[in-house]
């Protein structure tokens, strides 16, 4: 039975869980915070245009880079929307060059504990209210949608997907989930492209695997988009990428590491397009390298590397990352470093 989304839900207290190490607090229904927050169908068709397209890029039908870039975690959906507006300025003037895609990250994985993003904590108080992460979140992506943006996210939790995917275009999966059997199945049922990143270790070989069990059918265990329990049978995913973002000190942006991940793919009978993730371990955690990180790769893309189709860049309108606090300064991450905007923008417009 569909749960409307009303005040009620929104405000609803905890009840008991089926044990004393857990509380549950109602949620909405994947429909029915759609029905409260709907696309529409302009959107709708504006959102499978952008999927098309970023599937050409990727096969190398559009000689086009895509480029997939913005904050590492929003945290500010004003900031958000600010720098968005900036992004569709400079994505318009280099359209005929690019496809750039915007980063909406809604779910921040950690490594051990901290803040896990705007969907789960949107108030950063710690104590969590997914009710009001789940409106938030939905009504940001339409905004940004609604700027003529094609959208990308993480998709960490396979739930949040119900309620956010119809919004995105392109999807990552993450090095620490790229091993999950429950991410490949969510991804073989998904209607966009999807780039699975190589493993924490810097290896190619776990996201290949991924890439080939996303591109076949799967039966799994899921929620109908009115919440209940239901067998999902998928078709299977055929537009899944690498995408290769180092690992534990390692980088793998360089030619020889690209073509190794070329024939291993090729080997594996999976697409050989890749994308490089500029920021993650190949930076080594520090922002101002995906400059020069990016200007290499693209100086191996015109050196006549076409597997190489995508970028992405962590980039915010001011630079470096600052701490979680009441003093926070405007449009500045608060967990990965980032590029700011000025900088963000000489590179685009020099590359």
């Amino acid at each position: 039975m569909n749960m409307p989304l009303t005040m009620d839900v929104l405000n609803s207290t905890e009840e008991p869980g089926p044990d004393r190490s857990q509380r549950e607090i109602p949620l909405p229904t994947p429909a029915g915070l759609r029905e409260m927050l709907p696309a529409g169908d302009l959107l709708d068709t504006q959102v499978a245009r952008h999927r098309e397209a970023i599937r050409r890029v990727l096969r190398g039908e559009d000689p086009r880079m895509l480029v997939v870039m913005g904050p590492c975690s929003i945290h500010d959906e004003v900031a958000a929307l600010d720098y968005a507006k900036k992004l569709k300025r400079l994505a318009d003037d280099v359209s005929d060059r690019f496809l750039i895609v915007m980063r909406a990250y809604l779910e921040k994985p950690r490594t051990t504990v901290g803040w896990k993003g705007l969907l789960y904590d949107p108030d950063r108080t710690g104590a969590g209210n997914l009710n009001q992460g789940l409106l938030r979140s939905r009504r940001l992506l339409l905004k940004l949608a609604d700027l003529g943006l094609p959208l990308a996210t993480e998709a960490l939790s396979p739930l949040a997907m119900d309620y956010l995917a119809d919004l995105v275009s392109w999807i990552a999966i993450g090095a620490r989930t790229t091993e999950s059997q429950i991410h490949r199945e969510l991804v073989s049922g998904l209607a966009m492209p999807v780039g699975f990143k190589n493993g924490t270790d810097g290896g190619v070989t776990v996201a290949i695997n991924a890439m080939q069990s996303a591109a076949h059918p799967h039966h799994h265990l899921g929620l109908s988009r009115h919440g209940t329990p239901v067998m999902i049978t998928t078709r299977g995913n055929p537009d899944t990428h690498l995408v290769l973002r180092g690992g534990r000190g390692l980088t793998n942006y360089d030619a020889d590491s690209i073509a190794s991940a070329v024939d291993a793919l090729a080997a594996a009978g999976r697409s050989t397009a890749i994308m490089v993730d500029c920021s993650h371990d190949n930076a080594c955690k520090q922002a101002e390298r995906q400059l020069d990180i990016a200007r290499e790769v693209m100086a191996q893309r015109r050196a006549g590397n076409n597997h190489i189709r995508g970028l992405m860049l962590e980039s915010f309108l001011e630079a470096g990352r600052q701490d979680d606090g009441d003093d926070l300064q405007y449009g500045c991450s608060i967990t990965d470093p980032c590029l700011g905007w000025s900088e963000t923008e000489t590179l685009i417009r020099s590359l």
